[in-house]
């Protein structure tokens, strides 16, 4: 059951092939059996196997949704009222919320069966999966290796079968970097397109929630239930919502796809250029159009990406003092203690430094010089990408510099870390829509191709990577990981 895609459950559930809870039963026994990836923070049975119930006799009745009785799994910083919203953090590690997100919502009353929680980096703050207070994620693919961050537990959970299809959050990569070290698919809608109501907020203005699975088609159906308006965030946009699986199957014949040099510098691993080459080849066969770009501002998306996003996660965090709500220390005796022991004892030191860059940014005498020119140029980055997509349809890249890295291989050097994330910052500066694909292999490991286009374009983008994956079939391979 597990080797089916989403649309080869829907229809068997349909047919009465087997039930939701048969097939619930089946992912929860895999998530047992493959623990020692660590992919998930929390997993409750009992609801798991009662709203598979529910689903069930929904499914008798013939008006079940294309959703209805599959089981999934939510990045753990997506508050439920059903289980603890950790965010992968001691601060937070009993934390109940009293409301939950509005795409749990959106999900559960599509039918979704939820299975449990999935692993990440502390608040989002990593590209690793390591800064997680549960323990790091292990890369099915070899579990000396990295699953990418901040969504890895997701990742790993559908690269290995232990779901079909998981949420993932992306500030400045963080659902696509791990998809691409995984081998799955997985898209960053356009800013404002998915409610980000009850998302615990690392940088407000670049966080945005999006799907994880195995393949573009599989995404196309869940975006479909995710994105919509909510009156609830003020960062929603009130637009029509396209029937995404409708788009697939439309010709590329025509379509213009830039190719930025700076996405092939020497640093990028060879078979990673390789891939992406042999990727543009396909496209260049249906018709498309290869485009050579100059995006001369490349070399600020990082400095200029992780200056605002510390700024926000300062000013965001500043919420976690031990006297709301959340872990508190049974140490100090004056206020002024309390919360600086709470907060010394509940964050792990990838939040810290990203704690005190951000307030070292905002503080007096630095603003100008820091805060102030980063917005700046993300207005300028903003512009350049956009003069580009008015030529072009999508750019085209690698996803990542290089496959996959060994645990631990980075840990004392968190620029080396960041420099993960070079190729996807841009599209969260920009607030544009962008997915990963996988394309290949590298000496065993997967290979992610990014696909970046214009705002409220998920529908072509789509439509392009499912193209792709309709010509290759990366995309079905699966690890020989036996836990």
């Amino acid at each position: 059951m597990h080797k089916q895609s989403l649309h080869e459950l829907a229809h068997a559930l349909s047919q009465g092939k087997f039930s939701s809870r048969e097939l619930t039963q089946h992912y929860l026994n895999r998530i047992q059996q493959h623990k020692a990836l660590n992919a998930f923070i929390s997993v409750d049975e009992e609801l798991a196997l009662s709203s598979a119930d529910t689903a069930d006799l929904l499914l008798k009745t013939g008006k079940a949704n294309p959703l209805t009785g599959i089981p999934m799994a939510h990045k753990d910083i997506f508050c439920t009222k059903t289980l603890a919203t950790t965010c992968g953090s001691k601060i937070l590690a009993n934390f109940q919320s009293p409301y939950e997100a509005t795409i749990v919502t959106k999900l559960r009353e599509q039918g979704a069966v939820l299975l449990g929680k999935t692993n990440m980096d502390e608040f989002a703050m990593g590209s690793a999966n390591e800064n997680s207070y549960f323990g790091p994620v292990k890369n099915p693919w070899d579990p000396e290796r990295v699953p990418g961050g901040s969504s890895g537990g997701s990742a790993a959970a559908v690269a290995a079968d232990l779901v079909p299809y998981a949420t993932g959050t992306d500030t400045g990569g963080s659902i696509r970097q791990p998809a691409a070290f995984c081998g799955i698919s997985g898209i960053k809608p356009t800013y404002g397109l998915v409610s980000r109501f009850g998302m615990v907020a690392f940088a407000s203005s670049l966080d945005q929630a999006g799907p994880m699975a195995s393949s573009a088609a599989d995404l196309a159906l869940i975006l479909q239930a995710m994105a919509g308006f909510d009156a609830k965030d003020s960062t929603s946009v009130d637009c029509p919502i396209p029937d995404y699986s409708a788009s697939l199957n439309q010709p590329i014949k025509g379509l213009r796809i830039g190719l930025p040099s700076c996405f092939l510098h020497q640093e990028v691993e060879a078979e990673i250029q390789q891939a992406i080459l042999e990727a543009v080849k396909i496209f260049q066969q249906a018709g498309a159009e290869i485009v050579e770009l100059d995006l001369s501002l490349q070399p600020l998306w990082i400095p200029s990406y992780y200056v605002i996003a510390c700024a926000e996660a300062s000013s965001n965090l500043s919420r976690y003092d031990g006297i709301r709500f959340g872990y508190r220390s049974l140490k100090g005796k004056t206020l002024r203690e309390l919360i600086t022991n709470t907060r010394s004892e509940g964050f792990g030191d990838e939040v810290k430094r990203r704690i005190l860059t951000g307030t070292h940014v905002l503080s007096s005498g630095y603003y100008d010089d820091y805060y102030l020119q980063a917005l700046k140029i993300r207005r300028l980055i903003q512009n350049e990408l956009q003069g580009v997509l008015a030529k072009v349809d999508f750019i085209l890249g690698p996803t990542t510099p290089t496959s996959a890295f060994k645990l631990g291989e980075k840990l004392t050097d968190p620029i080396q870390n960041y420099l993960a994330d070079i190729f996807t910052v841009a599209a969260n500066l920009a607030g544009l829509p962008a997915l990963s694909i996988p394309v290949g292999f590298n000496k065993g490991l997967p290979i992610g191709m990014q696909l970046i286009g214009k705002h409220f374009s998920e529908a072509q983008l789509l439509n392009c990577a499912h193209y792709y994956q309709q010509c290759t079939d990366w995309h079905q391979a699966r690890p020989a990981y036996k836990g």
